[in-house]
């Protein structure tokens, strides 16, 4: 890895941590493109299921770098610039295959937060905070804000944020749908590796296929998403099922309900 970028792959789950925590893990561009590449070299890693995303405390992410935007034409104009064939590929990592598991252990803020809202789904630690602050930057978004905010947590309060640029604390967040769960903030990281168990105890390829129907009915209008997930389950069914191994998953999950309610 990179002394900007740390990473750790154990039991099938790999906790990637951006490493800059003296400029508040901000985005520069040695730390833009160690994400990209490594995230999508986890996407085609056989022995990784599940991606964690984590900041080096006390920060998620800043966003950009605007130091350097500010001090380097160059960067800037690479920062901004559509760098992809399609719009769900711009970013600050392409789409990827597995979950992604965003523990957001401190401020997320312009691009930092649409680094979170990249992910499929947010824990935060108690610290957490979140603020999209492009209008006082004098910035637009491009990694896809005014998309994904919305969906989060709907029009008139995405509205809310961007316009004000006022932050929004953890317990806000989970309140509004932004995050899924706040816990305290020694338990982020163990609490989101007992989450990735419980992905990697699926069958794979089902969890893939779900995520990728959820990705792909997002860009399409609500019946087009209904005939969407007909034609998949209709293709999955229809490839052949092994009714042994059906009996035998629907066992387990009586048994692991009976132990959760």
């Amino acid at each position: 890895m990179t002394d900007v970028l740390g990473l750790d792959v154990s039991d099938r789950v790999a906790t990637v941590t951006l490493d800059r925590p003296a400029a508040r893990n901000a985005l520069d561009r040695e730390l833009r493109r160690a994400l990209r590449r490594t995230m999508h070299d986890l996407d085609g890693d056989d022995s990784v299921d599940v991606v964690i995303l984590t900041g080096a405390d006390p920060a998620f992410c800043a966003g950009l770098d605007l130091k350097e935007l500010a001090s380097t034409t160059g960067a800037s104009i690479e920062a901004l610039a559509v760098e992809a064939s399609s719009p769900q590929q711009q970013g600050p990592f392409p789409p990827i295959g597995k979950p992604v598991i965003g523990a957001v252990n401190g401020a997320a803020i312009t691009g930092g937060f649409e680094l979170a809202l990249r992910c499929d789904l947010l824990v935060a630690s108690e610290r957490a905070a979140f603020a999209d602050t492009h209008a006082r930057v004098g910035i637009m978004p491009g990694w896809g804000l005014t998309v994904l905010l919305p969906q989060a947590i709907g029009v008139r309060r995405a509205r809310e944020m961007s316009a004000t640029g006022n932050f929004v604390d953890a317990e806000t967040a989970r309140a509004w749908g932004l995050v899924n769960h706040v816990v305290p903030h020694d338990e982020l990281l163990p609490y989101c590796r007992r989450l990735a168990a419980d992905i990697v105890s699926n069958d794979q390829r089902a969890v893939r296929r779900i995520l990728r129907t959820y990705a792909d009915g997002a860009l399409v209008s609500a019946g087009e998403a209904w005939q969407l997930e007909a034609t998949v389950a209709r293709d999955w069914q229809g490839g052949g099922l092994d009714p042994d191994a059906i009996r035998a998953r629907r066992a387990a999950v009586t048994e692991r309900g009976r132990s959760q309610v």
